[in-house]
Formats: structure tokens, C-alpha cells, sequence
């Protein structure tokens, strides 16, 4: 796991050679999005459990997946739902406030869509879910906030696609 900051001085260390250019150019970007991200990291900390809440309101609390025989039923597979999508936000922060979506890949994504077949956890739901997430946040901690994090969840949706 890195942050903008060591992948672009990193390679220059190991060159011996001066941040120039377009790093300096991605410093900046970075640094200047920085208050932005970390205001929205306290936003969604502070109402993580509201967020998940009303993301599967708005995509899976009505449906036949929490019907007996939907595998959000019993309490156990809903508590397991509410689990994962706490760690796809919570890893999704993560990734934000380091500017780096590798973090999802190693932490959350690698693994997670065969084992989810495996478990005969249905990827679409799930997904959906995460959609509705990204609109959750968004009405938190505002567009440009939830921006920044779009991109983020959008990755842990291309990973589950």
C-alpha cells in the first residue's frame, strides 16, 4: 500500500534524481485535494453506520434477497452483508485519502468475487449495494467530496463485475 506521495519519491530515490514535472504537478493536485479528502474521510466515519443503513435500504432491504431462502435470511447472512459493505467503505476511505486504488485490490477485491461464488453470495445484489453507497455519500459529504470517492467504489465495482 502506498500514497501518492512515496510512488512518485520512491522511484525518484532509487534514480537519485529530483521530483520534476508531472510529479511535481501530481504533488500538488495531490495536496490541494487533501483538506477535501479528509473532510470527507471524517464525514463518513462519523455516519459509516448510518451510510451502510440506508445503502441497503435503497437496494436490498425490500427485495426477495431477505426473504426466507434469499441469502440476505437469516440474521447471520444479513450481519455478514452489513460487514462487507463496512469494509468496502471502509477500505474505500482508505484508498481516497492515500490516492491509491491499489489498496482495494490488496485489502478487499483479490479473492473476494470467486469466493463469493463459492459461497453462492450473489454478485448483482451486492454490487447494487455499492451503487447505492456511492449515492449515500455523496448526499453526506457532497458532490465534489463524493467525487473523489466515486472513484474509489467505482473500482470495488469494476473488481465485483
Amino acid at each position: 500500500m502506498q500514497d501518492t506521495i512515496t510512488s512518485l519519491i520512491n522511484p525518484a530515490d532509487e534514480k537519485g534524481q529530483y521530483l520534476e514535472g508531472q510529479e511535481l504537478d501530481q504533488l500538488k493536485k495531490y495536496f490541494q485535494s487533501g483538506s477535501l479528502r479528509v473532510k470527507a474521510a471524517d464525514q463518513i466515519g462519523s455516519a459509516a453506520a448510518s451510510i451502510i443503513t440506508e445503502s441497503v435500504a435503497k437496494s436490498l432491504l425490500y427485495g426477495d434477497i431477505t426473504l426466507p431462502g434469499g441469502n440476505m435470511y437469516p440474521t447471520r447472512r444479513y450481519a455478514a452483508c452489513l460487514r462487507d459493505l463496512t469494509y468496502f467503505l471502509r477500505y474505500a476511505v482508505y484508498a481516497m485519502l492515500a490516492d491509491d486504488p491499489s489498496i482495494l485490490d490488496e485489502r478487499v477485491l483479490n479473492g473476494l468475487k470467486d469466493t463469493y461464488l463459492s459461497l453462492g453470495v450473489p454478485i448483482e445484489p451486492t454490487i447494487q449495494a455499492v451503487q447505492a453507497m456511492k449515492e449515500v455519500v455523496t448526499q453526506r459529504v457532497g458532490a465534489e467530496a463524493g467525487q473523489e470517492m466515486d472513484v474509489y467504489l467505482d473500482h470495488i465495482i469494476a473488481g465485483l463485475g
